[in-house]
């Protein structure tokens, strides 16, 4: 299971500045840090950045490819801003992403074919909508299958993200655990080794107790694994977090144990 960091996003203020600023400081800081603390790739988050996304964009890969080699996660609803960032990448990118929409179906969905870039898909309704169960979830995964096929976009690029939910929701539980045997099944379903990615936050989502939020976080995390989650992003500054998804990571894969392992990177 490897750890995307989700830092870059900007919806923080600190981000917020340094874009407005033309600031490239603080965005580098922050991904040499999630780089340190074991990062397998990064997901810049800008948003849709308005009528300045292509030079908005050409700031934050400009600005993080200057300070890693790291893959990139590209994590915005602008097609146009899209293209842009996957026009500059170093390494194969990954779109951050497509579902059923329409819209991302249209102009989203064929830049994954045109960049030969690994795309996400979400397992969401046309309408946005989350799926209640596990058969709903199988549904949208085989027809976001097809929809990637018709474009011409190869298995092995796709990404599913079968949409963890918040726990605060009524059926959040229910749905939680859900989202574990789909991760387990949908390569059966589907007939090829599709890969699967979650993001982690969305679990605790409005949890003020911040020690009770690691915990759960950290325990999911750990199931994310057993599950055979192929792709975790979560905060990688989160140290607890992040090393108790590593020590799943290594009581599931590893064939000969070394306390070594335990606590690392």
């Amino acid at each position: 299971m490897k750890l995307i960091a989700d830092n870059l996003r900007i919806t923080k203020p600190e981000i917020v500045r340094a874009f407005e600023t033309g600031n490239p400081e603080p965005l580098q800081a922050l991904v040499k840090k999630c780089e340190a603390n074991g990062a397998w790739a990064i997901d810049v988050n800008t948003g849709p950045l308005g009528k300045q996304f292509k030079k908005g964009m050409a700031f934050f890969i400009e600005v993080v490819q200057a300070v890693t080699d790291l893959p990139l996660v590209i994590d915005t609803s602008n097609p146009d801003a899209m293209e842009t960032g996957l026009s500059m990448v170093k390494n194969r990118p990954v779109i951050n992403g497509y579902s059923l929409e329409p819209r991302k179906l249209e102009k989203i969905l064929p830049l994954a074919k045109a960049y030969d870039a690994d795309i996400i898909g979400f397992l969401l309704y046309p309408d946005s909508r989350v799926p209640k169960d596990e058969a709903q979830r199988y549904e949208i995964a085989i027809d976001l299958i097809a929809a990637a096929q018709a474009a011409g976009v190869a298995n092995e690029r796709i990404i599913i993200d079968p949409v963890v939910p918040p726990l605060a929701w009524d059926d959040g539980i229910l749905q939680a655990r859900a989202v574990l045997n789909v991760i387990r099944t949908l390569p059966d379903l589907l007939g090829f080794p599709v890969r699967t990615i979650a993001g982690l936050s969305n679990l605790t989502t409005g949890a003020a107790d911040k020690a009770k939020k690691n915990l759960v976080e950290q325990n999911y995390a750990a199931l994310l694994a057993g599950a055979g989650l192929d792709y975790l992003l979560m905060d990688i500054l989160n140290e607890k977090t992040r090393l108790a998804a590593n020590t799943a990571d290594v009581l599931l894969t590893q064939d000969i144990f070394s306390w070594a392992m335990v606590g690392s990177v």
